[in-house]
């Protein structure tokens, strides 16, 4: 039953993806699902991985680290750790993931760089700008976001890739794209910035509001639900 359901899911949002792209006149291949798999269990994302996924999202540190356990053999997953990092899981982070979305200060960074094993390629990281100013969300401002790219592009270990931003829910096209197009334009002024920079990724966009986000240039796009069905309790 569920690998019925995992094909239809995936087909249904590689098609949703594929009609987006088409309708913003972009490339088939400028943008890629993030399947979320937080709360689900290992053997959905092994069934996940036969159907061709390989982006793999998780938001709590202690059950990403023992699904990678589990799933050990599938050496071509890459991890990308998606949810609030605090101080004291930077060195596992570091260790064991391939991308981090949620770095927002100088002292996370600096804690992924110098705990980045040298053995490894260095860490890809995003910048999770608060892209609708809300109290309760977790993101550096659009005005410091300048002072930190800068810092960060300067940290040995750690690669900066993009940006990456949950905006407040909004009903209708127009105005879900308007903070993704906040972003992107976020995003270009780094460019513009920091010309020699491999700065290639808007990590932004839901089940909600993917549409509105790849019309504004999205990347990555972080798909749970759809995919996985409704969360089970989360882990901590």
């Amino acid at each position: 039953m569920t690998e019925v359901v995992l094909t239809e899911t995936f087909a249904a949002a590689k098609s949703r993806l594929a009609a987006a792209l088409s309708a913003a006149g972009r490339a088939p291949q400028a943008a890629e699902l993030l399947a979320v798999s937080k709360t689900k269990p290992a053997a959905m994302i092994r069934e996940a991985h036969g159907l061709g996924q390989r982006q793999f999202g998780e938001n709590y540190l202690q059950e990403a680290l023992d699904k990678q356990s589990e799933l050990a053999d599938l050496d071509d997953i890459t991890w990308h750790f998606i949810g609030p990092l605090q101080s004291n899981k930077t060195r596992q982070v570091a260790e064991h993931f391939d991308w981090v979305h949620s770095v927002d200060r100088e002292k996370i960074a600096r804690r992924l760089a110098e705990q980045r094993p040298a053995d490894l390629p260095p860490l890809n990281v995003c910048l999770q700008v608060n892209i609708s100013d809300e109290p309760s969300k977790s993101g550096v401002t659009l005005e410091a976001l300048e002072p930190l790219a800068e810092t960060v592009l300067s940290l040995p270990g750690i690669r900066l890739r993009g940006l990456m931003a949950i905006p407040a829910p909004s009903d209708g096209l127009d105005e879900q794209r308007a903070p993704f197009a906040r972003l992107r334009e976020a995003l270009e002024a780094l460019k513009a910035r920091f010309p020699d920079a491999e700065l290639d990724t808007l990590s932004m966009g839901m089940s909600d509001d993917l549409e509105a986000a790849v019309a504004e240039g999205a990347t990555l796009l972080r798909l749970g639900t759809a995919l996985f069905g409704a969360r089970q309790s989360a882990a901590t």
